[in-house]
């Protein structure tokens, strides 16, 4: 596959790499490393901090977008690129959708970090599976529940100055 890289992105993401070897001197952390760029600029960072604040949430693309989104006072980043020390696990990639990043740059890919035990690849290999068919039991909830649960939701669109639009 070619690289579409410029100097910039190969700059910024030498320095999500360089993130991810400071990992290799604090004890309890993985090694991983990203940076949110806006117009050119690094507006945040994040490492890999699952063990140290108990959190399995705690990767580095999402502490860059929990960091990125203090930093400017917002939860979108229509404007911005994500660059990755690796390509991101399952959960990274969607919270990248999620900010509405348009681009993502990343070093290592998955089966790099497959290959050094983490399971990236058997996590996107699980969410192809049917539901029934997946190591995670999830049971959806019975009518009326489900109503009330759905009601909430209505009542939230309901109150919102611009119509929503479905998603299906």
């Amino acid at each position: 596959m070619p690289s579409h890289l410029t100097d910039a992105d190969r700059q910024f993401l030498q320095h999500t790499i360089d993130l991810s070897r400071h990992a290799l001197e604090d004890e309890g952390k993985t090694p991983f490393g990203a940076i949110v760029v806006v117009d050119n600029t690094i507006v945040s960072e994040g490492t890999s901090s699952v063990v140290e604040l108990r959190d399995p949430t705690a990767h580095a693309e999402v502490m860059a977008l929990r960091n990125a989104g203090m930093n400017l006072g917002r939860h979108l980043f229509p404007d911005g690129v994500m660059y990755a020390s690796s390509e991101p696990c399952p959960m990274c990639l969607i919270a990248c959708y999620w900010a509405r990043l348009p681009r993502l740059v990343f070093g290592a890919t998955s089966f790099d970090v497959a290959t050094f035990g983490f399971e990236d690849l058997q996590l996107y290999r699980e969410l192809t599976y049917p539901t029934e068919s997946r190591s995670l039991q999830e049971d959806g909830a019975d009518e009326p529940t489900r109503a009330q649960a759905a009601d909430v939701l209505r009542e939230w669109a309901e109150q919102l100055s611009i119509p929503i639009e479905p998603k299906f």
